[in-house]
């Protein structure tokens, strides 16, 4: 990719005044999106280039604002369940998940054991459509042009297909509830679910076989975008980027929310921090979302699906505050609500992974080409509902 690749035209490219420090001619300001095909949604860079060098690198976003979080203060508890499916809109699952055990700990409800379940199957099954989506959308970035891609949404159809048999949705789901799960799983789903469970390591191999040891991705890929470890810490980055980066922390593993302690699984990390390391990443958690589901899937319990001290309606808890947190596909997805006792919120407010990992690009970035800025900004994984909110 060139600096012509960029589109740049009259109204989104200028000559900054002033000279280089080493009297050389001066620095382009080029202006990437909001629609640019590699900015993956209503996303902008403003790039700051000493040829096609990275100078300077400033993330622009606010374009999808829907001001979720004042909404929901003016709107019931349950009201925002359906919100938070338009946050991180690959991760419908995960996101309810996450507002449920805020609201569950300010309401004291419990979900019951077959509803926990259900919870982890759903959540490690959002984990491997996000990953294996990631993956493929990182490669046609970097010009990968169409295979992987479709390899990868094979088999996040197949995903798609089991969330729509449960919930009704294949995206928007609005699946959890406070202290359990909306339904329980139809006749057949979970035996449907271990069969997809089943196949997806043939795939990770076939994934790999193509794309691990390719000299065009490791060339682009390896020693580019390096996050030191030190940097992600105190950015507050969080999931398979700080994990890229050699940091062992993981929510599941910290937090032991939901009932993630039952299961035998292993925390991946990287070594180098850079792309490459960021893209292997999230293809070893995919291999132990696999592990876990297999578990998971072997000792779902019959009984009820919902807390009996739930309540649909008139719910009002008791003045107080909580934040729950889950380990999302991007990292770690909060929740802070406080209740004054009435139907509504007296404050919300989310704490989004993409918007956080975000914050570090121009440190990626600098002084790499602008060609690098765009697999670099692909490997972080963001989705521009959860950016902007």
């Amino acid at each position: 990719m060139t600096l012509a690749t960029a589109n740049p035209s009259p109204a989104n490219f200028r000559s900054l005044p002033g000279a280089r420090p080493d009297g050389g001619s001066d620095l382009l300001e080029i202006s990437m999106g909001p629609q640019h095909p590699s900015t993956h949604g209503v996303f902008r860079m403003d790039v700051v280039v000493d040829g096609e060098r990275i100078v300077k690198l400033k993330p622009v976003f606010g374009y999808l604002h829907r001001n979720h979080e004042k909404i929901a203060e003016n709107v019931s508890y349950l009201g925002s369940m359906p919100y938070t499916d338009r946050l991180d809109y690959f991760c419908s699952m995960t996101n309810n998940w996450a507002y449920a055990l805020a609201v569950e700990k300010l309401a004291g409800l419990q979900a019951p054991e077959r509803a926990e379940y259900l919870r982890v199957i759903l959540a490690e099954m959002t984990r491997l459509q996000n990953h294996a989506s990631l993956c493929g959308f990182m490669l046609q970035d970097m010009g990968a042009m169409g295979t992987p891609l479709m390899y990868a949404f094979r088999e996040r159809e197949k995903i798609l297909d089991l969330f729509e048999a449960i919930s009704g949705a294949r995206m928007m789901c609005n699946f959890m509830r406070f202290g359990g799960c909306r339904c329980d799983a139809p006749d057949g789903w979970l035996e449907q679910t271990a069969k997809v469970v089943d196949a997806f390591p043939s795939f990770l191999d076939e994934f790999e076989t193509l794309l691990n040891e390719n000299e065009i991705l490791q060339a682009r890929t390896q020693g580019v975008g390096v996050l030191p470890r030190e940097l992600a810490i105190s950015a507050g980055i969080t999931g398979p980027m700080l994990r890229a980066s050699g940091v062992d922390y993981d929510i599941r593993k910290v937090d032991h929310y939901g009932i993630y302690d039952r299961f035998n699984f292993r925390v991946p990390l990287g070594e180098h921090g850079d792309v490459y390391d960021r893209f292997m990443m999230r293809v070893l958690e995919m291999r132990e979302s696999v592990e876990i589901l297999k578990q998971a899937l072997k000792s779902v319990p019959a009984g009820p699906i919902m807390d009996p001290k739930a309540k649909l309606r008139g719910f009002r808890p008791k003045p107080g505050e909580a934040y729950g947190r889950i380990e999302a596909p991007k990292g770690e997805l909060g929740f802070y609500v406080i209740s004054d006792g009435s139907p509504n919120p007296y404050r919300y407010r989310i704490r989004p992974p993409s918007f956080i990992n975000l914050t570090i690009l121009e440190d990626m970035c600098r002084g790499h080409i602008i060609a690098d800025a765009v697999i670099i900004l692909g490997s972080v994984d963001i989705v521009l509902g959860e950016v902007d909110r």
